[in-house]
């Protein structure tokens, strides 16, 4: 299995549009130090560091099929950056703009893109994610829906998938398990989540080879959001911000609850101080892993 961290950010992406920010002037002109770094991780800052809007590429080292995991905003850009060939199929977690309205860009793209998502009825939509993209996009005749239950393991690009239910108020939302089962190779997705996750899914995402974790902001943020943050530790440290995202000290401590073999922190903001912004289990765009 190979995995492609096409975008890494939040919402506005890092970095930002019109800020000045200590950490967006250093995602635009990044030290020597931090380009080595990255250099080491297979990512080239000569020109900048970014965290486009969220999505993941996975190849099949079987069948040579991918899957594309959230269709981001920054499709394009993403592609002509990263290279890679269109995905044989995509998953979507849920109905944020972030994670879903860069399928517009199927027009004139692809002469077919299954698109897969969960069939669970949100009582907030009053639809599922699945029956929200196909309203949404009915104009698209390329692409077609496959709604799935949740916990219900499915076959897509010749890997096993699974949704897996999580907490991110008010919509539902779901994380991923995709196994490649030829090699036995497992990559696990938090989704967008707070820290308290259900037991079954938390079994569902443990013993990855590889766990991308969502992590806002850090923990001292929550002091100053109007909602506080939650799920504190035994210190007190929040792990949940506001209601429906983790902290970085929440995807540290989640990663570690579900024991991954390794772990990138993704969906990160740029409200994080820049000295902490780049550390080296925080996902930049770019990042490739072969598991």
């Amino acid at each position: 299995m190979e995995v492609t961290l096409l975008g890494t950010g939040d919402t506005t992406g890092t970095p930002t549009i019109a800020c000045d920010c200590d950490t967006c002037e250093r995602a635009r002109d990044p030290d020597a130090a931090l380009r080595e770094r990255l250099a080491d991780r297979g990512v080239d800052a000569t020109d900048g560091v970014e965290r486009s809007r969220f999505s993941v590429y996975v190849t099949n080292d079987t069948t040579g099929e991918s899957l594309l995991v959230d269709v981001s905003p920054d499709f394009r850009h993403q592609f002509l950056r990263a290279g890679v060939p269109l995905p044989d199929a995509a998953v979507v977690t849920h109905v944020h703009f972030d994670h879903l309205d860069g399928l517009g860009n199927a027009y004139r793209l692809f002469d077919d893109l299954p698109v897969h998502a969960a069939d669970e009825t949100d009582p907030v939509t009053g639809e599922s994610v699945a029956e929200a993209i196909g309203s949404r996009y009915d104009y698209l005749d390329t692409v077609s829906v496959h709604p799935h239950t949740p916990s219900e393991p499915f076959e897509v690009a010749g890997f096993e998938v699974t949704l897996v239910p999580v907490t991110h108020p008010p919509l539902l939302c779901y994380g991923l398990r995709i196994e490649e089962p030829d090699s036995g190779a497992v990559l696990a997705m938090s989704g967008d989540t707070c820290y308290e996750v259900p037991d079954r899914s938390r079994e569902a995402l443990s013993g990855a080879d590889l766990a991308l974790v969502e992590g806002l902001v850090h923990a001292e943020a929550c002091e100053f959001h109007p909602k506080g943050g939650a799920h504190h530790d035994d210190e007190g440290v929040p792990r949940t911000f506001g209601t429906k995202h983790m902290t970085l000290s929440g995807a540290r401590d989640f990663a570690a609850d579900i024991e991954a073999a390794d772990y990138r922190i993704v969906h990160t903001a740029h409200f994080v101080p820049a000295d902490r912004a780049f550390d080296d289990d925080i996902a930049v765009d770019g990042e490739r892993f072969s598991l």
